[in-house]
């Protein structure tokens, strides 16, 4: 009877840990999905930011945010990434003067 019991409980426990791991599977892969969705977003918007200096000398937070719809604080992100890849250089150090041009 123990055997039995035994059987029963390592044949569940079996059943439980594949449901759980096939999971665990798909919502890292649909976590993958997403890092990698928006790392392609993110490099859209930069290339969108180089493509406005095709009609326009220079370009500021408030044009980066209205763009690619993004938060300021995300806008700041993009200049900063772009500046540090050595792209784009920044004019002013503070508030609404600061504004950037192609390198």
């Amino acid at each position: 009877m123990n055997y039995l019991l035994l059987i029963i409980v390592a044949i569940a426990g079996i059943i439980i840990g594949s449901y759980f791991s096939s999971y665990a599977k798909a919502s890292a892969d649909r976590s993958v999905g997403l890092i990698f969705g928006q790392a392609k977003k993110k490099q859209e918007n930069k290339e969108k930011i180089l493509e406005f200096f095709g009609s326009n000398p220079k370009i500021t937070n408030d044009d980066v945010e209205k763009l690619c719809n993004v938060s300021n604080a995300t806008a700041e992100r993009y200049l900063d990434q772009l500046e540090k890849e050595g792209k784009l250089i920044q004019h002013g150090k503070i508030g609404t003067d600061v504004f950037y041009t192609l390198k």
